[in-house]
């Protein structure tokens, strides 16, 4: 990873301020953590999985990792940087204990750009964001040969969802979170009267 690329920018007025989008360096680590966790906070608390990531430890470790890109989007007003947007991708499986069985794309004759991870500051929600996130995570796709976009979401996950299908993206597979109730009861089964081998049926004393 390098910090010497320069950002990519969307123009906008000078009362608005642009969006830039470039690399992340390891003076990153500690303030993308605390933005991905305040981005997460009110959907991990609806989902069975969290999101990715999830422990700093591994959020640190990847960065460390080849064949993964981790781009920073920010806006930039008067000199001032604000985080707003973080993408994390990858163009190969990576880690020995993944979730992605390449057979299936390779099967199917596809090439995916896996993204791990795309995330926009609520506050930023509705200005585009997430848009040109994906027209960079596209435009990354086309440049390294990849066919398609492959990304995990909650079922439950309306919002991230909707957002998406209307961009065309469409189900290719899906691990469902099966629940039965069970009955609550105390965990030690209550005495049972049981029978020595060998001993009499006790006789009843006459009446």
């Amino acid at each position: 990873m390098s910090s010497e690329d320069a950002p990519s920018q969307v123009e906008a007025p000078a009362d608005e301020g642009e969006l830039r989008v470039r690399r992340i360096h390891r003076r990153d680590l500690n303030r993308v953590w605390e933005f991905l966790k305040r981005v997460f906070r009110a959907v991990n608390r609806e989902t069975v999985e969290y999101q990715r990531p999830r422990t700093k430890k591994r959020f640190t470790e990847v960065y460390e990792e080849d064949g993964v890109e981790q781009l920073v989007f920010e806006f930039d007003r008067g000199g001032k940087h604000e985080i707003v947007g973080y993408a994390e991708c990858a163009f190969e499986v990576v880690g020995s204990d993944s979730w992605i069985n390449e057979r299936f794309f390779a099967s199917r004759d596809m090439r995916p750009l896996f993204v791990e991870e795309l995330a926009v500051d609520p506050d930023f929600h509705g200005q585009g964001i997430g848009s040109f996130i994906l027209e960079q995570l596209e435009h990354l796709a086309k440049v390294r040969g990849c066919t398609h976009l492959v990304l995990e979401v909650a079922e439950n996950n309306e919002n991230a969802l909707h957002f998406y299908r209307t961009r065309s993206f469409y189900k290719l597979d899906a691990a469902i979170f099966l629940a039965k109730k069970v009955v609550s009861e105390s965990e030690l089964l209550p005495p049972r009267k049981i029978r020595r081998k060998g001993s009499k049926k006790p006789v009843s004393p006459a009446r």
